[in-house]
């Protein structure tokens, strides 16, 4: 795109407009860059030729759209993160004061839930929103699409069932609706101080699920557990690249004495995992999605009590016919198919002596 006169855009909304319309995933405004997009997954300059925002460009676009209150916690804190609505859309912004000015970043949101179907996820993954007690984690990167994928299953939920659902977010992104579930839609920081407040609260609140939009820290993964075993469907999000990891580190943030007993907890109460990535394709015309699906077994609950989480890659390998996939498998199936470029499928396996041997790529 030939470069416009930047002094004609004035506030955020006219760059959200612009990155909504092309189909990218997030904005970038930074002192000293051109207004910059990721699309497909690759950062890049939106115009060529741009100048450059200065601090004081950057200042008066965030003090143009933040509020009395947000302006107040920006100059305080130096950061503030928040769920942004306009007649364009929904975006969750970050506004941070670094050394040399105000940097804004937004996640363009979609405008509605898209469905499993939709989104193409495997038809098994179906199976985990039937259940009316565990532990569902869904897992992956920044910007892997996990927020998507979790607003996915508790679509099908609200479609399938007559239940209450919570959800627990920071900021929420997809607004949901009620239909066959009485939906309440909380947000940390704005409904609630912190995830682990909002989850105590909520078991008051006679839900059936919950979905916690992030599982950070000690108290919010406890709480979690314990909900899960009692009674209730907890949806959960973790940042780990596949499954052995996602349970090392539920287990890890453990004191070591209380590791055993949560170890037996999780093999009883998990139900499956979701690890995924979204990986560009060959085409350059958007990214796949690469996964891998971890389904609880007597011979996963087994490996989880003995701490022999390294095992999970030859179960999950085993369990074909129970829905199971390693990530390994998913790229292959993208490479084999065209979608993705043996690059990309060697870059993001984890064995990857065995993927060139399988792409030829050298």
């Amino acid at each position: 795109m030939s470069a416009p006169d930047l002094s004609g855009l004035t506030h955020v909304d006219h760059f959200l407009a612009v990155g909504k319309e092309s189909g990218a995933s997030d904005i970038h405004l930074s002192v000293n860059s051109p207004p910059v997009w990721r699309r497909f997954g690759i950062l890049e300059p939106i115009w060529l030729q741009a100048p450059l925002l200065t601090p004081e460009n950057t200042e008066s676009l965030a003090m143009g759209f933040l509020s009395e209150e947000q302006k107040q916690q920006l100059a305080g804190r130096g950061d503030v993160d928040f769920a942004y609505a306009t007649e364009i859309g929904r975006f969750r912004a970050s506004v941070v004061r670094q050394r040399t000015g105000y940097d804004l970043v937004f996640r363009i949101i979609g405008d509605a839930v898209r469905s499993m179907d939709e989104l193409g996820l495997p038809e098994q993954l179906k199976l985990l929103t039937e259940f009316h007690n565990g532990l569902v984690l869904v897992t992956g990167s920044v910007g892997s699409g996990k927020s998507t994928t979790l607003a996915a299953l508790v679509d099908q939920i609200n479609r399938s069932r007559r239940d209450h659902i919570i959800t627990l977010e920071d900021p929420i992104e997809y607004l949901i609706p009620s239909q066959g579930c009485h939906v309440t839609q909380r947000e940390v920081h704005t409904h609630t101080k912190s995830f682990a407040n909002a989850l105590r609260g909520a078991l008051r609140e006679d839900p059936d699920v919950i979905m916690v939009g992030e599982m950070r820290d000690l108290e919010t993964i406890s709480l979690a557990i314990t909900a899960s075993e009692t009674g209730h469907l907890v949806l959960g999000t973790l940042h780990t690249s596949n499954a052995a990891r996602t349970l090392d580190r539920l287990l890890d943030v453990f004191p070591t004495d209380q590791r055993d007993q949560i170890r037996i907890m999780v093999s009883e109460s998990l139900r499956g995992i979701v690890s995924q990535q979204l990986v560009p394709r060959a085409d350059g015309m958007g990214r796949a999605l690469a996964i891998e699906i971890l389904m609880n077994t007597p011979a996963v609950g087994n490996v989880i009590r003995e701490a022999k989480t390294f095992m999970l890659p030859g179960i999950i390998q085993t369990g074909k016919k129970l829905g199971m996939k390693l990530m390994d498998d998913s790229l292959a199936e993208l490479f084999q198919a065209g979608v993705i470029s043996a690059e990309e499928a060697v870059y993001r396996a984890e064995q990857k002596a065995d993927m060139m041997k399988l792409t030829g790529y050298q």
